[in-house]
């Protein structure tokens, strides 16, 4: 298909009902259609992969159009400087974490993790707590080791207050702590000592991830894992 092509049917699934309910949900809407992304991930595969249609995609500046590309893109063909550029035109939580479907596949996203969990722009920040996330879902054979180095970024940057940060912070803290047994048991103990920071977003932290790492059905999947 053209990018003609596609944007046509982009305007075509553009739902009044949806945008109306973007703001509610943090999203940034200024350059918004309003289309679901079961709607986006349909039409993803109807084009299927295509990587120089997914680069153009994303030159609208169109949020749905760039959720689309991210669904179209091929990983094998992101390189570093698009991977940088893409993720630093990051402007709302959901183009970050569809995105990261796409990135968590490409061979430069476990060093990002430890560059942009350092960053001072929101969403980048984001992104790297969301890959770790993006890490526990789609890779079944990475060592508990290569999780392990984690935790010290989780527990280092949980004093960020602002909202989205603080969100991925804790969403990777838990979600590596549900992987397996052994790793619930040192996120307990980062959320811990997260939990002696002097900081409110810290004390949210941890006190959310002990509240979900100690409850009776996590403990009782791992067990039966």
């Amino acid at each position: 298909m053209y990018i003609n092509e596609v944007l046509t049917e982009l305007k075509v699934l553009s739902n009044p009902v949806h945008f109306a309910q973007l703001e509610r949900f943090g999203i940034e809407n200024s350059h918004a259609l309003g289309i679901r992304i079961p709607d986006l991930r349909f039409l993803s595969k109807k084009i299927g992969k295509n990587h120089e249609l997914a680069l153009e995609l994303w030159k609208t500046g169109i949020h749905e159009a760039r959720i689309l590309a991210s669904f179209i893109d091929d990983s094998k063909k992101v390189t570093e400087q698009q991977f940088d550029a893409w993720v630093y035109d990051f402007d709302s939580w959901d183009i970050c974490d569809q995105c990261c479907g796409l990135l968590i596949k490409t061979p430069y996203a476990h060093s990002k993790i430890f560059s942009y969990s350092a960053a001072n722009e929101e969403f980048v920040k984001r992104t790297a707590f969301v890959l770790m996330c993006a890490l526990v879902f789609y890779d079944k054979k990475a060592t508990d080791e290569s999780f392990n180095q984690y935790f010290e970024l989780i527990e280092r940057e949980a004093y960020d207050e602002r909202n989205f940060v603080r969100k991925a912070v804790n969403w990777a803290l838990r979600q590596i702590g549900k992987r397996n047994e052994a790793l619930r048991i040192i996120a307990i103990e980062c959320a811990e000592r997260i939990l002696l920071q002097d900081s409110k977003s810290a004390r949210w932290i941890a006190n959310d991830a002990l509240r979900e790492l100690k409850s009776e059905q996590v403990i009782s999947r791992l067990k039966n894992k």
